[in-house]
């Protein structure tokens, strides 16, 4: 199938990368949770705080089901409140509080729990309606054992993609990781990262020097941790070693990249000799392999220039659109993409996401 072809078959396709989707209930996942840990998860939950309070809360009011429990945690209710209302082709699962697990200092205790929610995501959520496609969730902080996880669930037809927390205590080029990095790519699996977690459990301060006092400071950081990820990514080496290795970096924004691209390039040049592993500029590595999504979109005064921002890194072919649903942030597909140029726009809000992904109907 040609370009052409594929876009024609994909002009039309809405499909949202960031959904998050939780577990109604504590007790719903006792099930698929070995019993030792029934009584830390119904008392504990994932033991990893949050330490800054947001006025407008996290999750919208007006998106809570009509059985009751929080946004997000009624695959019913999701379809008719969110696929249906937009017209999705298909949504990608990411999860909500389970993404911390890796940031809980028990690390058995973060892979069983992650474990039996892959299980539960499975059974009680990709079941229920073929639009839901899944991000399987990964412990970051035990990579031997994620790259387990990978190959015992990755097959599933309806997971296709790998998902860890942005908070660490390590940067993800580092080779400690590369175990995580090895499963996926062996299994076809892109491996999103997701920010929310910088600052909490064993993550460490969420900037290089220190807390923020305050949540609006947190949240307008945060892209600074993509920008540690994907430097640390292409310098380790890694998309020489795991060539068909793909990074997804949702909510981390778009207006940095040609920032970080810049820099690089400029200092690839004098210090090359330190990264000699690297065949090419590091800008070339990032189009080739890394995704960002468009949730939380920036909101420039002249919207023109975010459209020259993303075509001055060349990255038309790599963001995708996402609404972050059910968070206060979320993002209306008819209207975040509006004032964009018609081919973009297409791109974004499926045809990209479905090239990725394998989407294509």
């Amino acid at each position: 199938m040609n370009r052409n072809e594929i876009n024609e078959k994909t002009k039309l396709m809405l499909i949202d990368t960031d959904v998050h989707n939780g577990i109604r209930h504590p007790q719903d996942l006792l099930p698929y949770l070995d019993k030792p840990w029934h009584k830390q998860w119904i008392g504990g939950g994932s033991g990893v705080g949050q330490p800054y309070f947001s006025p407008v809360g996290v999750l919208r009011r007006d998106a809570v089901p009509d059985r009751g429990g929080h946004s997000g945690s009624d695959p019913d209710f999701l379809v008719k409140d969110h696929i249906e209302r937009y017209g999705f082709d298909y949504v990608i699962l990411t999860g909500q509080n389970v993404l911390e697990m890796s940031l809980n200092p028990d690390i058995d205790y973060g892979n069983a729990v992650i474990s039996a929610y892959n299980d539960y995501l499975i059974d009680e959520w990709l079941s229920k309606d073929e639009r839901y496609k899944g991000a399987m969730v990964i412990n970051h902080s035990d990579p031997q054992y994620a790259a387990k996880e990978i190959m015992r669930v990755g097959g599933h037809p309806d997971l296709i993609q790998v998902i860890m927390c942005s908070g660490s205590t390590r940067l993800y080029g580092h080779r400690f990781f590369h175990p995580i990095y090895e499963a996926a790519e062996k299994m076809g699996l892109p491996v999103a990262i997701h920010p929310g977690t910088e600052g909490r459990g064993m993550a460490g301060a969420p900037t290089p020097s220190g807390y923020p006092s305050r949540y609006m400071e947190w949240h307008n950081i945060l892209p600074t941790n993509y920008m540690a990820h994907v430097n640390s990514l292409v310098c380790e080496g890694v998309f020489e070693k795991y060539p068909g290795l793909k990074i997804v970096a949702i909510e981390g924004g778009i207006a940095w990249l040609p920032h970080l691209m810049w820099r690089m390039d400029k200092n690839y040049k004098a210090l090359r000799d330190t990264t000699p592993w690297l065949t090419k500029l590091p800008s070339e590595y990032i189009r080739q392999h890394v995704y960002v999504t468009t949730q939380p979109i920036e909101e420039p005064d002249e919207p023109a220039h975010l459209v020259q921002i993303i075509q001055m890194c060349k990255m038309e072919d790599r963001i995708l659109y996402s609404s972050d649903y059910p968070h206060w942030d979320f993002d209306h597909p008819k209207m975040v993409l509006s004032a964009f140029p018609k081919a973009l726009r297409l791109k974004i809000q499926g045809d990209n996401a479905a090239d990725l992904y394998g989407l294509h109907k």
